[in-house]
């Protein structure tokens, strides 16, 4: 299999800051090169480029329109990231109760504090 043909890990393919920028266009509708490109400050060539390793992922298609090729999103390997991060939720939402119990008890304590001091003070 040559280099070209090698299928490009998702995760690869969306490690890159402009690759996901180019996805999250054509989540909105399918877009041309030209389209694509004007969006971002570097050449068509390197869109290009960064649409064959989306493509290579299977991330993208295209079709030719005319002399223009129009690409579209093709989300379905995207379940493998989405897999892999739904692990790692359990994390997040297990810090966020913490910090959910942490608020409503320090809430509880600051109140407890304020109804308590007009009392001292009259001491």
């Amino acid at each position: 299999m040559s280099a070209s043909a090698e299928k490009v890990d998702v995760f690869q393919a969306i490690a890159d800051p402009t690759r996901r920028e180019v996805l999250r266009l054509l989540a909105e509708k399918e877009l041309p090169i030209s389209a694509i490109t004007s969006h971002f400050p570097i050449s068509r060539t390197a869109v290009v480029k960064h649409l064959h390793i989306l493509a290579d992922a299977d991330l993208v298609t295209g079709h030719k329109v005319g002399r223009e090729k129009i690409y579209r999103l093709h989300p379905g390997p995207l379940t493998e990231v989405k897999q892999w991060l739904s692990f790692y939720e359990q994390f997040w939402n297990n810090k966020l109760s913490m910090l959910k119990h942490l608020v409503e008890t320090d809430g509880d304590t600051a109140l407890t504090v304020v109804q308590s001091e007009p009392d001292q003070k009259r001491k």
